[in-house]
């Protein structure tokens, strides 16, 4: 004998138990999607806590506002310096500095290495707390020494004839964290390398460079290649563009546990002045330089040519430094480099 046919809702949930299931999924979602934005804000809070604005550089450089040049208009000139503090000597000097322009129409890159011997006029520059530096004839890496990142930044234009809009200051030991936090830069030697006076000590042939051999690295000079300044520039320009294409890789944009250390290295390396000093304004610098097209953007160096007092040192080579110089005050096309022939 064969029983009553089975109701087939006798397990199916009733409404109100559905709805009960459904306002969980809801709070469960929802406390999800809380959880990601809080972390995501307290990520940015993080970040942008990390950034420093360099005041002292913009009060140095508001008192010398009658000396700068004027802007050159829509174009915009980011001056890099990276910091090598020794606290054993109380002294910082910038041994890498590097302008940034990148054209108003947004369609060109240029980026110009200025070595760090080549001798130039030194002006006389404020400092906190002392008298100010004295005028003076010396290597442009004096500069920072002598009055900091402004100090910097006015012998520049003094150079150049060229608005520094916006400056940031790297820490060289923020640039090893950077490194790291990609996880390595890969150099392919075509000779071994070695420098004790920045401790590199490399083979010939492929290498993943971590961040302290990175910074040995980019650092050597003395007994690497030629012994020159040009040779150590062209090393940290090949460098600087393996880094760059590593931080855009997709492994570093689109990898969260990548991407935060990255950005937590990089924000906390620097200091920049107050048109720069936030993650929104770095963004959208980073934005318009990544929007520049492939294959217009170019990097140089400043001509120069061995100076006659002392062949260690540099002067810079006219007329094609005057030439460069020129073209970015007037945000055009560069002459051809004669360091590429």
């Amino acid at each position: 004998m064969t029983g009553a046919p089975e109701d087939p809702s006798a397990d199916a949930p009733s409404p109100r138990r559905r709805r009960r299931a459904l306002r969980i999924l809801a709070l469960a979602v929802a406390a999800g999607l809380a959880a990601a934005v809080g972390l995501g804000w307290w990520a940015y809070v993080q970040l942008d806590g990390n950034l420093r604005t360099d005041t002292a550089t913009e009060r140095a450089l508001a008192e010398q506002a009658g000396l700068r040049p004027k802007s050159s208009g829509r174009a915009e000139n980011i001056l890099v310096m990276g910091s090598d503090y020794r606290p054993e000597l109380g002294s910082a000097r910038s041994d890498t500095v590097l302008l940034v322009h990148l054209a108003g129409d947004g369609k060109r890159l240029q980026v110009i290495s200025v070595p760090r011997d080549m001798m130039v006029p030194i002006p006389s520059c404020p400092r906190a707390g002392a008298a100010a530096s004295r005028a003076q004839y010396a290597q442009f890496n004096w500069a920072f020494d002598l009055g900091g990142a402004a100090c910097t930044i006015r012998t520049f234009e003094e150079l150049t004839g060229i608005r520094v809009d916006h400056h940031l200051v790297v820490g060289f030991e923020g640039f090893r964290r950077i490194v790291d936090a990609v996880g390595g830069v890969e150099m392919d030697l075509p000779r071994a390398e070695r420098d004790p006076n920045v401790g590199l000590d490399l083979s010939a042939g492929p290498h993943l460079l971590q961040g302290t051999d990175a910074l040995a690295y980019v650092r050597a000079r003395e007994y690497v290649g030629d012994g020159s300044d040009t040779n150590r520039m062209s090393r940290q320009q090949a460098f600087l563009g393996q880094l760059s294409a590593k931080l855009r890789s997709s492994g570093t944009l689109f990898n969260p546990a990548r991407l935060y250390p990255v950005l937590d290295a990089v924000t906390s390396s620097i200091s920049a002045d107050s048109g720069l000093d936030s993650l929104g304004k770095l963004y959208d610098l980073v934005a318009r330089l990544r929007a520049v097209p492939e294959g217009q953007v170019d990097y140089r160096t400043v001509p120069r040519k061995p100076y006659a007092a002392d062949p260690d040192r540099d002067v810079p080579d006219e007329p094609a430094a005057s030439e460069l110089f020129r073209s970015l005050r007037e945000d055009r096309s560069p002459p051809p480099d004669p360091a590429k022939g």
